[in-house]
């Protein structure tokens, strides 16, 4: 379903390739995490699938491909067809990525009026049906809320709700458990496996946390420096690292077992 083959991604400003002969696919229906450090080039490989690179900020090559149809050289009229539609993007911080002008319900639907020929009363109740299945509380009173009426753990479920309305074939889902506490982070990560099991989302899980990763992925790739280091199946992977980093990042992972941990995670 998607496919990327070789990619790199070279910032202007920077010395060295963001993206340094990345190659990855995710199958329909699949979960794949995508982990490592700040800076590893997880969400420049996000931000090259979704259409969001700053071309004329960077040198990029290879190719992204979605079900066949190229999305890194496609034009900028080409990938508006596809985003929202195709591809949904669930950001870490909802706070700074919903407009803080509009109200949640015309957030919502607002790919629906620019993808489908539905008509206000379709939209709105799509709308609402979509903030009911991410189990957000009395959607007909927070359709008419602005952003900052609303806590950090129901403007995710808003976010993840704009996302997913369409149905797309692809979620990108970029720290999207990281703002949030432990029991709210827990609710997210159930919501997005029922999700991927009701409509066959496939979906690209990108985080830093591991122990969040294991919870919810079928396979896991692990980056570092731009460079994907080990990939496999998750549980796979987790018991039996084989490049030093993933060792590293594994043997880090909190544990009930471990002093000063976070056994809620």
């Amino acid at each position: 379903m998607l496919e990327i083959r070789d990619l790199h991604v070279k910032f202007h400003s920077r010395c060295r390739e963001a993206v340094s002969g990345v190659s990855l696919s995710i199958a329909d229906g699949e979960i794949l995490g995508l982990v490592g450090e700040s800076g590893s080039g997880k969400s420049v490989t996000a931000m090259s699938v979704a259409g969001l690179l700053p071309r004329k900020q960077c040198i990029y090559s290879g190719d992204v491909l979605l079900d066949g149809q190229d999305l890194l050289h496609a034009d900028r009229a080409a990938l508006r067809k596809i985003q929202g539609r195709d591809i949904g993007v669930v950001f870490q911080e909802p706070q700074s990525s919903m407009d803080p002008l509009m109200k949640i319900g015309r957030q919502i639907e607002e790919c629906l009026y620019l993808h489908t020929d539905m008509n206000p009363a379709e939209r709105r109740a799509r709308a609402l049906s979509a903030m009911a299945r991410v189990e957000l509380p009395e959607p007909e009173t927070l359709y008419d809320k602005y952003p900052h009426q609303l806590s950090g753990g129901m403007l995710q479920r808003a976010m993840i709700a704009a996302a997913a309305v369409i149905h797309p074939k692809l979620l990108l889902l970029d720290e999207p458990t990281t703002a949030l506490d432990v029991t709210i982070q827990s609710q997210i990560l159930e919501l997005l496996k029922r999700l991927n099991r009701e409509y066959g989302m496939a979906m690209l899980f990108i985080s830093h946390n591991l122990n969040v990763v294991r919870r919810i992925t079928n396979r896991v790739a692990v980056m570092q420096t731009g460079v994907i280091v080990e990939a496999g199946a998750t549980e796979e992977v987790y018991s039996n690292p084989q490049h030093p980093y993933t060792k590293k990042l594994v043997a880090a992972i909190p544990s009930r077992n471990k002093p000063n941990s976070d056994s809620n995670v």
